[in-house]
């Protein structure tokens, strides 16, 4: 092999290299969703069945399974990359800034007496629209007609209010299933076809 075949060899393979996106975050959107959806539904069924209030406070759960567990994936991701594209600096930017924003707005609607009205419909938005914009940015479809689907479900915690206020929780574990486990479950087969 002569010097021009080893630099056109050299030149192909740094080609490749440059062409080809490393695609992480694939378990992101289920350590989120299937901590959030399992304890909605406990609360649904415990106040449903059993009559009890003080399990509106399982909601705290919810980042202590959650937080440590995107952590972990980052630091799973990163160790494979080592590095992070400005794409996936923006959706981690973006999924910080709404879990702040439900966390912000959750505290804010329970001091103004509104969080049974509202904050359902709240949490099922900013999931229904982190997952829309997260599919714009990584140009997956399925995440964002996902996203589309569930923000328009956020519409409909806030018909049940009243005797119907437990229903928030069932209505919320099902948006939640729809905006963070399905598309979570179909970019992590496409990310396994990818690598294949």
């Amino acid at each position: 092999m002569n010097t021009a075949e080893e630099l056109d060899i050299i030149t192909r393979m740094r080609g490749e290299v440059m062409s080809r996106k490393d695609i992480t975050g694939e378990n992101l959107f289920l350590a989120w969703g299937y901590p959030t959806a399992i304890i909605l539904f406990i609360e649904y069924l415990a106040l449903t069945i059993w009559n009890e209030n003080w399990c509106v406070w399982l909601w705290a759960g919810i980042p202590l399974i959650g937080a440590p567990l995107m952590i972990y994936y980052l630091r799973v991701d990163y160790k494979r990359t080592h590095h992070r594209t400005h794409e996936q600096g923006y959706i981690l930017t973006l999924w910080i800034f709404i879990g702040i924003a439900s966390c912000v707005g959750g505290a804010a609607m329970g001091f103004a007496g509104v969080f049974e009205k509202f904050f359902f419909s709240y949490l099922g938005l900013l999931c229904g629209l982190g997952c829309f914009l997260t599919g714009i940015i990584l140009d997956f479809r399925p995440k964002t007609v996902c996203g589309i689907i569930a923000s328009l479900l956020s519409i409909i915690p806030l018909f049940l209010q009243g005797e119907y206020w437990p229903l928030q929780l069932l209505v919320t574990s099902f948006i939640v299933t729809i905006a963070l486990i399905i598309p979570g479950h179909l970019f992590k087969k496409f990310v396994r076809e990818y690598y294949s």
